[in-house]
């Protein structure tokens, strides 16, 4: 039984910094979601390259991760409980990121979840995540 797919512009409204960062919801179901963010020189973390900071790599990687659970079949609600991101390299300056996220498993109230980001250069990733969520069930009834 999958869930019922989240639609992709509500799971971004609901969320102001993932609206301020300009995420785009690309694809949610069954456990995985992708989500993308342009290049905006508001975060760039170095003027003298032009790198975009960690800290939006960071957001958009967990965003990623919890539409991942959202979408895990039976999920009403997630949180972070944990997030480890290793940064690999720099995004490429002006290129757009994308984080890719799987809900691999999941146990009565955790998901685990991994991720990657991408720019689209090489086949290196800017970054990469593994995380555990907690993961809010529907009951029976359809109901949290």
């Amino acid at each position: 039984m999958t869930s019922p797919p989240i639609a992709p512009q509500k799971f971004i409204e609901a969320l102001p910094f993932a609206r301020a960062l300009n995420m785009t919801l690309e694809e949610i179901g069954d456990g995985r979601a992708e989500i993308s963010m342009p290049w905006d020189a508001r975060f760039v973390g170095d003027p003298a390259t032009g790198v975009i900071h960690g800290g939006a790599v960071s957001a958009l990687m967990d965003t990623c991760c919890g539409a991942a659970v959202l979408s895990f079949p039976g999920a009403s609600s997630t949180a972070t409980i944990d997030l480890r991101i290793d940064y690999m390299r720099a995004a490429r300056p002006g290129a757009r990121i994308t984080a890719r996220a799987e809900c691999y498993h999941a146990t009565r109230s955790v998901a685990f979840v991994r991720a990657t980001a991408t720019d689209g250069e090489s086949d290196t990733p800017v970054a990469s995540a593994a995380g555990a969520f907690v993961i809010e069930r529907l009951n029976s009834e359809g109901k949290p």
